[in-house]
């Protein structure tokens, strides 16, 4: 659609737990318009989605996927104040993408996670696909912590929500971003502890947030306050509350593959980060 192309462009997909299916509204949007990124991170929900887009799935094919997906095949463990391990969704994306590395993608990915050994950002560029998104996707509290190269892996949201900055720090010289979540800031009048621990990571991720603004040309923010990040109701509506936030950005989102290349970026920027790549 836009012939040669001459500037390399990312996309960050942002995390927002079952809000993430408005994720699959606004890749529906870039097919129809022949849209095709260079670069893709994700964080949490984001890093599933980003996973399954870099492996060449389209729209259609997720949106099966996800169809078939429920809640209990990802959070396991229904005891209450027991976190459950994400075997369930590592199940899920060795089924659908085979056990294959990071480096076997069709197109560059990273996913974004926190070690809570080092409390450093994690940003996995390699290494093995589901363990990857496993440790980006896990939520304190919610989930069990997951071993990988050493680390304890937790939810990359608690420190960067809107990974922006990664397809920069690669080389891209404008970024897509998709916040799936722009109504993190919600309190909460419940004293239960999961109710206080998933306030608590949002007053997190307000702050994350910003900085995955600063580094987008383009920040796609759908209407998703309506629906829970914690159930799957809603999932048709939460695409096209995604559809239609993004053909609503896509001229702009167009004008940007008719730019210059650019050079900008400060690595100094990122600050304290682990790459593994």
């Amino acid at each position: 659609m836009f012939g040669k192309k001459t500037v390399k462009i990312g996309i960050a997909f942002g995390g927002g737990g079952a809000r993430g299916f408005s994720h699959l509204g606004a890749i529906k949007a870039f097919e129809e318009f022949g849209i095709k990124f260079d670069y893709v991170a994700g964080t949490s929900a984001g890093s599933l989605i980003g996973a399954f887009y870099s492996a060449g799935y389209s729209f259609k094919e997720m949106y099966d996927v996800a169809k078939s997906v429920r809640m209990k095949d990802i959070k396991t463990n229904h005891v209450p104040f027991v976190p459950s391990k994400l075997d369930g969704l590592g199940d899920i994306i060795k089924k659908e993408l085979g056990d294959i590395n990071i480096e076997d993608l069709e197109i560059p990915f990273s996913a974004v996670a926190v070690d809570l050994i080092s409390t450093k950002e994690v940003v996995i560029s390699k290494g093995n696909l589901a363990k990857a998104v496993m440790g980006s996707c896990a939520v304190p509290g919610v989930f069990q912590p997951v071993e990988h190269e050493g680390m304890l892996l937790a939810d990359g949201g608690l420190q960067n929500t809107i990974p922006a900055d990664i397809p920069r720090h690669y080389g891209c010289d404008y970024i897509v971003s998709i916040d799936v979540n722009k109504s993190r800031t919600y309190g909460t009048k419940s004293s239960k502890l999961t109710d206080v621990i998933m306030c608590s990571i949002r007053i997190l991720m307000k702050s994350n947030a910003v900085r995955g603004y600063v580094y987008s040309d383009i920040v796609v923010a759908p209407e998703t306050k309506r629906f829970k990040s914690t159930s799957t109701d809603g999932m048709e509506d939460m695409i096209e509350e995604g559809y239609n936030a993004t053909i609503d950005a896509m001229p702009k989102i167009i004008e940007l593959f008719s730019r210059k290349r650019k050079v900008y970026f400060n690595e100094k920027d990122l600050g304290d980060v682990k790459f593994l790549d």
